[in-house]
């Protein structure tokens, strides 16, 4: 069968690829210790499960109208004005099955072919695959260690072109742990008036926050009217399994949006909706605990590849991943994560899933136990011993 021309423009997901690998070799009877997934390994909070089996018991099994359960839209629009202190209201909420639809809706219904599209690397791979989908072209903005993997605003501005149609930012962002400034936000939405651009706003991580304050770029004068907010449960509420996100956007554009939901999905899941309201609206005690918990973890993880030769590790600010340089051992980013798998079995990505710009860096997801990450680290120290290392850390 000849597949159409377009489906070698479309990526893949490396975490997915690496934990079959890493499943592959459990299945061998190895024991292997999992910090590719970017999950969080808690349980979804009781509260929520119980809303779920209510509402199947209920009957909330039919079809729901396309753009979410109003109930549901109304909890989003609220806790969106609450926390980004923006006026929206239903209207400008779609609610989907998961954070990637999305990323691929917005960019389908504003982006034409042979448009340019400016998006973070190292950054989640699936936006350059969906900007390369479309026709369009993608422009990476490179993140860069020495600046906090923060948007360089001078940079920005030398990329954007007349066919520039559309910025994406992520903050904070995977899979560096950067976070933007308020001051980043200014400038970048100071470039975005002046050239006409839209913005996709990765903010699926807001909650997951350890330093300084969530700022989302709609909140700046003239924004919130070409912002396309991305946000969900999957992380927050540790909700992967349950399919669950929403974007907030001008209210013509939510029409747009419903219409390739009618065209793809018809609806998200009419139970999993009644838990989301019961996610947002009830007790926020568990997310409370299950950042405290990232946080000890974060400084366990850092503070162990800091001790490693060849290792260099910034502080993430946001998220739960680790990004540390690796140049000192004198591998390639492949090269190296397929070494600790396969020697030190710990399952770890290599900074080039998320783009020509991770080479150098690995990502180390710390949404594992302490214990799984101090074992982690000591494997990986002694199969560093096993190398010669051609360059030192600094």
């Amino acid at each position: 069968m000849r597949l159409a021309e377009r489906m070698s423009r479309l990526g893949t997901e490396t975490a997915f690829e690496v934990l079959a690998r890493a499943k592959a070799l459990e299945a061998q009877g190895r024991e292997i210790i999992h910090l590719e997934i970017g999950e969080p390994d808690f349980d979804t909070p009781a509260h929520i499960k119980a809303a779920a089996v209510r509402a199947l018991e209920e009957g909330w099994t039919h079809y729901t109208p396309a753009a979410g359960i109003p109930a549901l839209r109304e909890a989003i629009a609220d806790y969106i004005r609450r926390t980004r202190g923006i006026p929206v209201g239903p209207e400008h909420v779609v609610v989907v099955p998961g954070g990637k639809p999305i990323m691929f809706f917005a960019i389908l219904a504003l982006v034409e072919e042979g448009d340019e599209v400016i998006y973070p690397n190292p950054g989640f791979p699936i936006y350059e695959s969906m900007i390369r989908f479309v026709g369009a072209r993608p422009v990476p903005l490179r993140l860069r260690m020495e600046n906090e993997f923060r948007v360089d605003v001078e940079e920005l501005a030398r990329l954007i072109t007349p066919r520039t149609r559309m910025l994406i930012l992520n903050s904070p962002a995977n899979p560096t742990g950067g976070v933007l400034t308020r001051e980043d936000l200014e400038a970048i939405a100071e470039l975005c008036l002046k050239h006409d651009l839209v913005v996709l706003s990765d903010e699926i991580y807001s909650r997951i926050l350890y330093e300084g304050e969530h700022i989302s770029i709609a909140s700046f004068p003239g924004m919130l009217e070409r912002t396309i907010i991305l946000d969900g449960f999957s992380k927050t509420y540790a909700m992967t399994g349950w399919r669950l996100g929403y974007g907030v956007m001008p209210e013509p554009l939510a029409e747009a949006v419903t219409r390739l939901m009618i065209n793809s999905n018809s609806c998200t899941a009419a139970f999993t909706q009644i838990a989301g309201i019961a996610a947002l609206t009830g007790p926020q005690d568990d997310v409370d605990r299950m950042v405290a918990a990232f946080r000890e973890r974060r400084e366990v993880m850092v503070e162990g590849l800091n001790r490693l030769p060849g290792f260099r590790c910034l502080k993430p600010k946001g998220a739960f991943y680790a990004f540390p340089n690796i140049e000192g051992t004198g591998m390639s980013s492949w090269e190296l994560a397929h070494y600790l798998l396969e020697e030190a079995g710990v399952a770890v990505l290599s900074g080039t899933a998320f783009g020509e710009y991770g080479e150098g860096f690995l990502r180390l997801s710390f949404a594992n136990s302490i214990e799984n990450i101090q074992k982690a680290l000591e494997r990986i120290e002694k199969a560093l011993q096993r190398l010669p290392i051609r360059a030192a850390a600094s």
